[in-house]
């Protein structure tokens, strides 16, 4: 027994001092949500237009701006006509006072617009407004209906993505108190139910076909304001393997990843931030260096992952922007690096027992795992281990189809019994990066 004791805390202690080795090691390339994002093309540059000199000249053809009216907030969805879809807010531009104010403050009187776009960057061009509204998101139910809830106790309902559009009440059962009903975003479930948090993080549950939720006892928000921060405005959405969550720092100006297995609880913030003010310097093009960026939305692929993120972009503080001046918002349409499909082909559950851990790699649509990969670039395992450059020794790789199997040792994988995901990140033969996450089994 003594001998026992002994052993667990040699390994206990090992353990926590590699833990602590690796805290001090700087994250590799792609370890964190702001590396998923690409350079972009510029298409349409032009310093004819509108704002400040800081975001002249800029492609005017991303996303959605004009002359005529400011943007704000908004998601795009992929139709079946094979067209990008997107619901965004706007308001006049040149709109008169109001109680003595005009300009960016007026967002509360904003529309509704839904505008089309051959591809997901734009340029995008209104077809029709839905009615009042701020801040949208559209969803889609596994009836097929969409729904575009907006700020407040209402949305939009229409059985087709073009619509016709009507208007419908937004309903809460609340457990203790009236929460903030704002800015709500949205997840679909297998189930048909749709899971909704609030701006400030708290979850609601709500069946399919109406707006009516009910907020989940005995759950604490996925994440908190702290001293000195004004987190907020989450964006919510699932993959394959986890359920993730982006939401802004208004005060620090910058946004972090948080993933969580069911989506309602032990969200856990990713290493890193998922971006900054610099990110429009970092993915190249012109697309200007806008003052602030708000109201991250994602638009997914067939399979649940993020291929692009959209923001509210305003090139001057927003209480400088006023009625019929030369500043203005729009929404602005980033490219990000898709994650890699995997699959673990183990049965059981990883523990000290197990002695190898095969992983596949999905081949897809330009992407030839056998034939892209550099195998000795390629980091598995524990997501915190192998964000720092550790991870699972290779023992060998055997082509499936064209898939590629990838055997390493469990004892160098880090991933541990808490675990539901485990991590790859590599580089191809031509120095691309590349990463993705497997669901652990048993989980």
């Amino acid at each position: 027994m003594i001998k026992k004791v002994l052993f667990l805390f040699v390994v206990i202690t090992v353990s926590c001092s590699s833990a602590q080795s690796l805290k001090k090691k700087p994250l590799i390339a792609g370890a964190s949500f702001i590396d998923r994002f690409l350079p972009i093309e510029t298409r349409a540059i032009s310093s004819a237009v509108w704002g400040a000199q800081n975001v002249i000249p800029r492609d005017i053809e991303n996303g959605i701006e004009d002359g005529d009216y400011s943007y704000w907030g908004g998601n795009i969805i992929h139709g079946d006509d094979g067209k990008e879809h997107l619901f965004v807010a706007r308001w006049p531009e040149d709109i008169s006072k109001r109680n003595g104010k005009s300009g960016h403050v007026l967002w509360w009187d904003s529309e509704v617009a839904h505008a089309v776009s051959d591809t997901p960057l734009g340029p995008y061009k209104v077809v029709e407004v839905l009615g009042k509204g701020h801040n949208p998101e559209i969803y889609r139910l596994k009836n097929g209906t969409y729904i575009v809830g907006v700020m407040g106790e209402k949305a939009y309902q229409a059985k087709h993505i073009n619509g016709p559009w009507k208007q419908i009440k937004t309903t809460f059962d609340f457990v203790t108190k009236k929460l903030n009903t704002s800015n709500r975003t949205y997840v679909v479930r297998a189930d048909g139910s749709v899971l909704m948090m609030n701006k400030e993080g708290h979850l609601f549950e709500g069946g399919e076909g109406i707006e009516h939720f009910k907020e989940l006892e005995n759950v604490v928000p996925a994440f908190k304001r702290k001293k000195g921060t004004h987190e907020e405005d989450p964006v919510i959405w699932k993959d394959e393997v986890q359920y993730n969550l982006i939401m802004n720092d208004a005060f620090g100006r910058k946004a972090y990843h948080l993933t969580s297995k069911d989506g309602i609880h032990n969200w856990v913030y990713e290493d890193g931030i998922a971006y900054d003010p610099e990110i429009l310097q970092r993915v190249g093009g012109t697309l200007g260096n806008w003052w602030k960026l708000e109201r991250p939305k994602v638009r997914q692929d067939a399979f649940g992952r993020a291929t692009h993120i959209n923001f509210a972009a305003i090139d001057t503080l927003k209480n400088n922007d006023v009625a019929n001046d030369n500043h203005s918002s729009k929404n602005i349409v980033l490219p990000l690096l898709v994650p890699k499909r995997g699959q673990l082909l183990n049965k059981t559950k990883i523990s000290k027992k197990t002695k190898t851990i095969k992983l596949k790699i999905l081949a897809e649509e330009n992407f030839n795992p056998i034939k892209n990969i550099d195998l000795s670039s390629l980091k598995f395992g524990n997501s915190f281990v192998v964000n720092r450059g550790g991870g699972a020794k290779i023992l060998t790789s055997e082509i499936a189809g064209k898939d590629l199997i990838v055997v390493f040792e469990a004892a160098t994988s880090g991933i541990l019994t808490t675990d539901y995901k485990a991590k790859f990140i590599g580089k191809t033969k031509i120095g691309e990066l590349f990463f993705g996450y497997v669901l652990l089994p048993n989980n």
